[in-house]
């Protein structure tokens, strides 16, 4: 599900407002450690810093944050709002990027999609051949004979975490 970003802007009457790392992530909905870490990784820069070491944002900080919220909503990593706001920094049209982006996310989607219908075909198998067997007796030395059974069989590992 995408989640609606709330739109924040900076007043038109102030556009020179500065503002500190608090404020820009109560405005955002960001906290402020997440807005250090986006800094480190070069997605927001302060546009300045005080003697004592505050940092001072500005509007452009409140839009990129929006932006990385919706990019984030769409499933884009970290990595890949980098390359998108890499290539604007250069002056150059990102739409390209984020629709090959997008094409890969969606087949990668179906690929899991294929996976997991295998998997549960699978499992309901299982459970129909499973469903009038009688019950372990608990002296044996076997766990479960459902699963030893799963287990010394040749069945496929299924990993959905790619």
């Amino acid at each position: 599900m995408i989640a609606v970003v709330k739109q924040v802007c900076c007043e038109v009457s102030s556009p020179k407002k500065l503002l500190k790392i608090g404020e820009l992530a109560k405005q955002t909905d960001v906290a402020v450690g997440t807005i250090r870490y986006y800094e480190g990784l070069g997605l927001i820069k302060p546009v300045e810093r005080s003697e004592s070491g505050y940092r001072y944002y500005d509007c452009e900080a409140i839009n990129r944050l929006q932006f990385i919220k919706k990019a984030q909503s769409l499933q884009f990593s970290l990595s890949e709002i980098q390359q998108v706001l890499g290539i604007r920094s250069q002056g150059d049209p990102a739409c390209p990027l984020v629709r090959d982006l997008l094409k890969q996310k969606i087949a990668h989607l179906e690929e899991q999609i294929y996976r997991m219908k295998e998997l549960k075909d699978e499992l309901e198998a299982y459970q129909q051949r499973w469903s009038n067997r009688p019950l372990d007796n608990p002296c044996n030395k076997e766990l479960c004979s459902l699963i030893e059974e799963v287990a010394c069989s040749d069945i496929p590992v299924h990993n959905f975490r790619d």
